[in-house]
């Protein structure tokens, strides 16, 4: 099969992107028809060949991973089928009925002593599994639309079953976001007349409740796509279908968050909906976008333009399903634009992106909802023109950029306490998506640091001479350079974004290894003004967005001096970028990186580097300017010029050292001051 066409659009009702509700169901058609392709029988359990590398089941893998693997691909298809079976009770796949099977199948996991059936809690070593995750999927899926297959089920089968769906709903979770896949399966149970645990679910209940940091997120390990799409789009489906009724006070806090995130989500999406490559589990891309059709089910639907909303749904969509490297074995690919390794979770199965199709559940919205009769349009872009718009939440630490030139969004993230590509980087783009770290320097969007304090090189504890220990470095894992091990968030004064990149961690020196960050966006990109704080001998080089090697074609580089600074290109077909360096860099670089880019096996990244050996080098400002472009237009002196002048303050008139006075082109004037940062940290 060929990757999905929108046939017969209607660019009446939907401009932008051809896509009505008529479309969705071809869609949701299209990918089960992919999905399905080895299935010719309701008798056939639904399997997806094992993909090779990380992901689960391994070789020699227990019993019980097998059936989870098959369990997960059941039901996060049926986050596809599902909707498609609300829409069309009688829907064919390969001749026949969908309902038949996945009722068939639902019924076969939960019936003890069927060959095909899940293990119970008890079967198992005490601990959590992938079941109770699969569990959550579904029943949030059957809260909403039970008429799917749960009211096909007589009263003596729906019996046979829920001593498999109690024990798991009641089994131990983990910390946080899981307690919502406890939550509704609980709750389903308890709307339907079975009993359950009342002060288990209210405890879940109220630990989810406890999570909720403001600006409608939640906190997840760090903050992530989690806190939209489980503890926004599950906990909304859950109020609708059961809290409101059950736990109303409960409900107010996950409706009053929901509303407050819809301030924010459009923001997170390009121009054309595209999706950023942010946070882990990426091969479930698009299940953010649910968060559009959710939109029109909490009490005030009115938060979002529904043209704009469907318009930025569609567009998520379309950004994958129409690319054929995007499925593998059929199905969508364990990557991002297509099969990559380096991006995976060992938590993912060959089944897994099936979650990306969270945003079908907007086919349970009537079809007069405003969702699906609203004439597309382009929100807030409309009108932006040239300029950048940026949006800080505070609560998460993150500050999202809509840069109306180039029709791109980005992430920028401030509380990150690990060293992640998924999380660490500088900032993410939705149209030039991360690369892996290169330990060899260069990487993609990084400050990367290489210590060259001898006793690193000679691998040392770095405070032998101070206490007498032995404590060994790793003088091997030393000549490789690193990324952040903590970005913190100090927030914006004055227009101005302030971070702080932590290169090592304490007990290891921690307050010697520090970036102090300061960023100006501009149209297209930003001014960087970023002070080193690093206490000894050491390399370091700043990455810009790589760019992929698309069909092969080597990216165009060109490097030039003008004036005042010192400037690399980098260019393919439809995109580019543009590193300026003004000062404190040795100079600018590019490096063809092998296995680390999303789109393409090869990609080439732009840098700048420097090498300071004094044994105690001064604190410096580098200052370069990162933008990017998604045309083909050549770079013009305006905009590889953006600054009129430095003026380079030792002591800042805030009393803060090293600081500088910024004026750009259009006379605009900013005030960099790291006054107090160090106190303003949050993490």
């Amino acid at each position: 099969m060929s990757a999905f066409e929108v046939r017969n659009p209607d660019w009446d009702l939907s401009p932008h992107t051809g896509m009505g509700r008529k479309h969705y169901i071809e869609l949701a058609r299209y990918l089960l028809d992919r999905a399905f392709k080895n299935i010719h029988s309701i008798d056939t359990p639904l399997t997806f060949p094992k993909v090779p590398g990380k992901t689960y089941p391994q070789p020699n893998a227990p019993d019980w991973r097998y059936r989870s693997a098959e369990f997960e691909a059941l039901e996060r298809t049926f986050t596809l089928a599902g909707p498609l079976i609300h829409v069309e009770p009688d829907a064919e796949i390969n001749g026949f009925r969908l309902r038949d099977y996945y009722k068939l199948q639902i019924y076969n996991a939960f019936t003890p002593g069927h060959p095909n059936s899940l293990p119970l809690p008890e079967e198992l070593p005490d601990s959590n599994y992938q079941f109770t995750c699969e569990f959550g999927g579904l029943f949030k899926t059957l809260l909403l639309m039970p008429d799917t297959i749960w009211n096909e089920y007589t009263d003596e089968e729906k019996e046979e079953m829920v001593e498999c769906i109690s024990k798991w709903g009641h089994h131990r979770t983990t910390q946080n976001n899981w307690r919502i896949f406890n939550i509704v399966t609980l709750s389903f149970l308890k709307k339907y007349g079975y009993e359950i645990d009342d002060e288990l679910l209210k405890s879940h209940l109220l630990w989810v409740a406890s999570y909720h940091s403001g600006d409608g997120w939640y906190l997840e390990q760090t903050y992530n796509y989690y806190s939209i799409s489980l503890f926004i789009v599950y906990t909304t489906i859950w109020n609708r279908t059961f809290g409101d009724e059950y736990y109303p006070e409960i409900a107010e806090i996950i409706e009053t968050s929901a509303q407050k995130l819809m301030e924010s989500i459009t923001s997170f999406f390009g121009r054309d909906g595209y999706i950023n490559m942010w946070s882990r589990s990426i091969c479930y891309r698009t299940w953010v976008s649910g968060a559009f059709p959710v939109a029109f089910m909490l009490k005030n639907d009115a938060l979002l333009d529904p043209g704009w909303a469907r318009r930025l749904c569609s567009g998520s969509l379309l950004q994958f399903v129409t690319k054929e490297a995007f499925f593998y074995n059929d199905i969508p690919s364990l990557g991002f634009y297509g099969q990559k390794e380096y991006m995976l979770q060992d938590y993912s199965c060959a089944g897994s992106p099936f979650l990306m199709f969270l945003p079908f559940i907007c086919l349970a919205l009537p079809d007069n909802s405003p969702f699906w009769t609203a004439k597309e349009n382009d929100g807030f872009w409309e009108k932006l023109g040239n300029k950048s718009k940026k949006e800080v939440l505070e609560s998460p630490g993150l500050v999202l950029v809509n840069h109306g030139k180039t029709g791109t969004s980005e992430i920028i993230p401030g509380k990150t306490y690990y060293d992640d590509p998924n999380y660490s980087k500088l900032v993410y783009n939705t149209h030039f998506p991360w690369e892996d770290h290169n330990p060899q320097g260069g990487t993609s969007m990084e400050y990367s640091f290489r210590s060259q304090d001898p006793r690193d090189v000679r691998g040392d504890d770095v405070n032998f001479y101070l206490t007498g220990n032995t404590v060994q470095n790793d003088a091997e894992k030393n000549r490789n350079y690193t990324i952040s091990q903590s970005m913190l968030f100090n927030g914006v004064r004055k227009n101005v974004l302030y971070r702080q990149a932590i290169m090592r961690k304490p007990p290891n020196n921690g307050v010697g290894y520090i970036i102090d960050l300061a960023e100006i966006t501009i149209p297209g990109g930003v001014i960087r003004i970023d002070r080193s704080r690093l206490a000894f001998e050491y390399e370091l080089t700043l990455g810009h967005y790589g760019i992929p090697h698309l069909d092969g074609k080597e990216a165009v580089v060109e490097i030039m001096e003008k004036d005042d600074r010192q400037i690399i290109t980098a260019a393919t077909e439809g995109r580019k970028v543009a590193l300026i360096a003004y000062r404190g860099w040795d100079g600018l670089k590019r490096i063809i990186h092998n296995n680390r880019n999303a789109e393409a096996d090869e990609s080439t990244v732009v840098y700048a580097h420097k090498k300071r050996m004094a044994k105690n080098p001064p604190m410096e400002l580098m200052i370069t300017v990162m933008l990017h472009k998604t045309d083909n237009s050549d770079w013009t002196e305006e905009e590889l010029a953006p600054v009129k002048n430095i003026d380079i303050q030792e002591i800042t008139k805030g009393l803060s050292p090293l600081g500088a006075v910024i004026t750009l082109q259009n006379d605009e004037v900013y005030q960099i001051d790291f006054k107090d940062i160090d106190g303003n940290r949050t993490c």
